[in-house]
């Protein structure tokens, strides 16, 4: 075995659980990002009008 090379791997320990923590959160916001008792979303119309310029 190996000797010496115990207690380096806390640094990539903390980046893989980080890269899965963002990996569960990016699928849980594709897949519909609901959560139970969540208000349903409502919808606003909104209208944009340019105003008419005067050729001369």
């Amino acid at each position: 075995m190996a000797e010496g090379s115990s207690g380096n791997n806390g640094m990539l320990y903390m980046i893989v659980g980080g890269l899965v923590v963002v990996v569960a959160v990016g699928g849980f916001i594709m897949f519909g990002g609901h959560m139970p008792g969540q208000a349903d979303s409502k919808t606003m119309n909104i209208k944009v009008e340019v105003p008419a310029i005067e050729k001369k």
